[in-house]
Parts: structure tokens; C-alpha cells; sequence
């Protein structure tokens, strides 16, 4: 279990993250969203004992992560910004992790390098943006970690090494119970793997929930009620984040479970009503409003 209070961390005296709060499950697929610059990066490392936090506590299996080798020995982090040292092959990160890494899975290895069909000979700085994901990600995985941090894991790649990541996470996780914490700009394909998410903005947690939780809580609702338009009972009584009208049908989002909201629209008596599930890529948007303009960028 992944357990973080009142973190806090400063570059140059700029917050990137404020008194930020946290909870992953042991054996969950947690995703971390949020607009470029909104910490995620910043949160991945710090549990990763990379960097020192400045203020805060975080405990992993209820142990602080910092100095601690024993702990590390059971965490990867696979970095957007990746680096391999010159002239190094697959093949030659593969032995500098064996020896350092308790757990290295040498067949485990061989077996991911032939799944994506790496070189394990070539010069890693002279692969692709998306081989060379491929290959940290090999390389993780191969150390056996209780805990995998994953740092846009899918940038770059082709949607059949997509696909093959994220399964692989998903079997890691249902075999050998491994805890994930995932940031990611790919919504729909998070939505479809996460067991809970946090939303950052500015450095804070907007909100962290498990998914399914959340979903129940915000619907999209169709309704028409002819020309008269919506009654002031429907808008008065229900939570609406957002309302929009094309022609005498209202589309509203509102931040409300099924049931309530059924109860309300149908006591007017609507001549049309569809109640649609929202994705995750509509929940970051509606639950952030319009309190950063950055917004948008998430989907891009």
C-alpha cells in the first residue's frame, strides 16, 4: 500500500505540488491525471525516492521510500524523459540490471525482448521515441517490482505495442499482485485499466476516487421538455456542471447519482430523456470546470 500525507516539493521556489494527499491499494492499477505541469511527474519521483520531498510523509508497505535500498529493490519507474548511457545496447542494460536488481528475471527478459521484437544488440539512443519506451518498460518489468511507476508508459507507441503493454500491466497485477501508479495523457485507454484515479491540478489533488465510484456520481443527461424548455424545478434541484441547448433538447451534466436524477426529470413529465454514461476524458473536464485554461491539452 501506497500511503502519502501533506506532500509538499518546490523547485526554485516554484510549488509543484502543495500538501498533496494520496492512497494506492496494494495489488490496484492507480492512474494519475492532469494538465502538463500539474505534478504528476513530480509525484512519481518522490516515490520513487528519487528526489526528497520538502515537507510530507510517504510510506510504502508503511516503510519511508527515501535511502531506503531494500525498498527500492522492489520499485521501478519508467520516466517519460528517458535516459540510456552512450553506445549501450538492450543487451547491455540488461546485465548492468541484473546485477544491481535482486529480482531480475532473466527469462522474463528474453521473453518481453522477443514480444515487441527489440534488437537487443543495437545502440538504444538509436532507437525510436516509442522502441525506446519499449525497452525501459522491458527493462522494468524484468526486475520484478512490487511497485511499477509508469510516466506517459504509451507515448510514442503503435496501438498494437499499446495494446501489449497495458496487457502485460493488467497479468502483472491479477498474477503476482503488483501495485501500479500510471500518469498518463491517454484517457480512454486508462479508463479502461484503472481500478482508481486522482485528478491533480496545480499541484493539489482535485479529486481521488475509486473509478467506478466516480462515474456513478456524474451523469449526461438528454431531456426535452418541448418549448417551454427546462423547468426551474430540474435546474433549482439538481447539481448541473454544465448546460447546453440544441434545439428544444437540453444536454446537461450533472454531478448527481442516476437515481436522484431520474426522480427529479421524470416528475415533469419530459417528452424526451436519455440518461449516457460519461467517459473519464468528460469526468477530468466537468470536475475541473474552468479553473485552468490548460485544460484541453489532456485530450491532445
Amino acid at each position: 500500500m501506497i500511503y502519502v500525507q501533506n506532500l509538499s516539493k518546490a523547485f526554485d521556489g516554484f510549488p509543484a505540488l502543495t500538501d498533496l494527499d494520496l492512497c494506492v491499494q496494494k495489488g490496484s492499477i492507480y492512474g494519475l491525471i492532469g494538465t502538463n505541469g500539474a505534478g504528476k511527474t513530480t509525484i512519481l519521483r518522490l516515490l520513487a525516492g528519487v528526489l526528497i520531498p520538502d515537507r510530507g510523509k510517504i510510506l510504502i508497505d508503511e516503510t519511508p521510500v527515501f535511502d531506503n535500498e531494500e525498498l527500492k529493490q522492489r520499485i521501478s519507474l519508467v520516466s517519460d524523459d528517458l535516459y540510456f548511457p552512450a553506445g549501450t545496447s538492450l543487451f547491455d542494460m540488461g546485465k548492468f540490471y541484473q546485477d544491481i536488481y535482486i529480482g531480475w528475471n532473466q527469462k522474463k527478459f528474453e521473453t518481453l525482448i522477443a514480444l515487441f521484437g527489440l534488437d537487443d544488440k543495437k545502440t538504444i539512443r538509436s532507437f525510436s521515441k516509442g522502441i525506446k519506451k519499449q525497452a525501459a518498460f522491458t527493462l522494468a518489468l524484468s526486475t520484478s517490482p512490487d511497485y511499477l511507476f509508469l510516466d506517459e508508459p504509451i507515448d510514442g507507441l503503435d496501438p498494437v505495442a499499446r495494446k501489449l503493454v497495458w496487457k502485460l500491466i493488467v497479468d502483472e497485477v491479477a498474477e503476482k499482485q503488483m501495485t501500479v501508479l500510471v500518469s498518463s495523457h491517454n484517457l480512454s485507454e486508462m479508463e479502461g485499466i484503472c481500478d482508481s484515479i486522482g485528478i491533480i491540478s496545480k499541484g493539489r489533488m482535485h479529486l481521488e476516487k475509486e473509478l467506478d465510484a466516480m462515474k456513478s456520481k456524474m451523469n449526461k443527461v438528454q431531456v426535452s421538455f418541448g418549448t417551454s424548455g427546462c423547468p426551474d424545478s430540474v435546474l433549482q434541484n439538481l447539481h448541473i456542471l454544465h448546460q447546453e441547448s440544441k434545439g428544444s433538447v437540453e444536454l446537461l451534466i450533472i454531478h448527481e447519482k442516476a437515481a436522484r436524477i431520474r426522480e427529479v426529470i421524470e416528475a415533469e413529465q419530459p417528452l424526451l430523456f436519455d440518461l449516457l454514461p460519461l467517459t473519464l476524458e468528460e469526468i477530468f473536464i466537468y470536475e475541473l470546470g474552468g479553473e485552468d485554461d490548460e485544460i484541453k491539452k489532456i485530450l491532445l
